[in-house]
């Protein structure tokens, strides 16, 4: 799936059951030029973002946050406005936040936390030959995996979760795909439950419906947002730490968040949060560097509360 845009400009459909309510427009098509990529994969993103033209749009009164991130979309909760979106029709890889959808279908199944299942070595079969800190044999509550997958990204915990969601693997993905499309999610597709794969796509749209389905859930608002968990993996007690180390900072009221990164999908972040009193949901695909990502976040809460973010003529419906 292409991860830039096809064409220099922003399709505003007002078709009922569109995406969008169209209202009078006034806005300002900016390019935006990506910058500071090292690896290879990175550098085509920058080239191919400075040849499409990126499109931002937002009102010509509110200022520019100046983010570095190829997709974003910032969302007023009170009234589904939009405040700022760039590419937010345009599907691209989303690595773990994927983890949202997984521990929503897992929730919305109605499977017992507190089943405890063990990790085995059909849980080591994941793309990438990715990294884990749960060894085979470990023991843990259905809660728990849940917990480690949303709060620690934890890859073996969420694959473990569809190895025993009821009909298997194919199962949970079938569920995940119907789950997207139950929401509306029309530019995503899901092959895994970790986000390991590259094929795992949605857009800002899409990805603004999920953190809001999310965010329904007390369990997963209270997972996702937990500092730090401990678990016992092998007589021995592991404590492991929130991927967003926002939600520990105490200037933010985070609701629901989750990370993701794969060398497709460069850094990204999701996620429900108070600013200046307003609740907002924050979409940030394919951030370039290590921080970017988080200092986009904080160039939003700045830009926010200095009174500069005003509803575009568009609305999230």
């Amino acid at each position: 799936m292409a991860r830039t845009p096809r064409g220099p400009s922003f399709s505003l459909r007002a078709q009922a059951g569109s995406v969008f309510r169209v209202l009078p427009l006034a806005f300002v098509v900016l390019s935006v030029s990506a910058t500071g990529a090292s690896a290879k994969a990175a550098s085509a993103r920058t080239a191919a973002a400075k040849a499409d033209h990126v499109s931002t749009l937002r009102d010509s009164g509110s200022g520019d946050p100046k983010l570095k991130s190829s997709s974003v979309l910032i969302v007023d909760r009170s009234d589904s406005s939009v405040l700022y979106a760039r590419h937010p029709d345009v599907a691209m890889p989303i690595a773990s936040i994927t983890k949202l959808m997984t521990s929503l279908v897992v929730r919305e199944a109605g499977q017992p936390l507190d089943e405890v299942i063990q990790i085995t070595d059909a849980d080591r079969d994941m793309p990438k030959g990715a990294f884990s800190r749960l060894a085979v044999g470990t023991r843990l509550t259905r809660g728990d995996l849940m917990h480690l997958a949303l709060m620690a990204s934890e890859n073996r915990a969420a694959h473990a979760l569809a190895n025993h969601y009821p009909g298997g693997m194919p199962a949970m993905v079938a569920a995940m795909n119907a789950k997207a499309a139950a929401l509306g999610m029309s530019h995503s597709h899901f092959v895994d439950p970790t986000g390991l794969s590259s094929e795992n796509v949605a857009s800002p749209e899409d990805l603004f419906k999920l953190v809001v389905a999310a965010g329904h859930d007390a369990t997963i608002r209270e997972y996702s947002t937990d500092k730090r968990y401990a678990v016992r993996v092998r007589k021995q007690l592991v404590e492991f730490r929130n991927t967003d180390n926002l939600v520990a900072n105490p200037d933010w009221n985070i609701v629901v968040q989750k990370t993701g990164y794969i060398t497709e999908a460069g850094k990204c972040l999701v996620m429900e949060t108070v600013i200046d009193g307003r609740s907002v949901v924050i979409v940030l695909l394919d951030s370039f560097g290590k921080y970017t990502r988080v200092a986009d976040a904080k160039r939003i809460k700045t830009w926010m509360e200095a009174g500069k973010a005003r509803r575009l003529e568009v609305s999230m419906r």
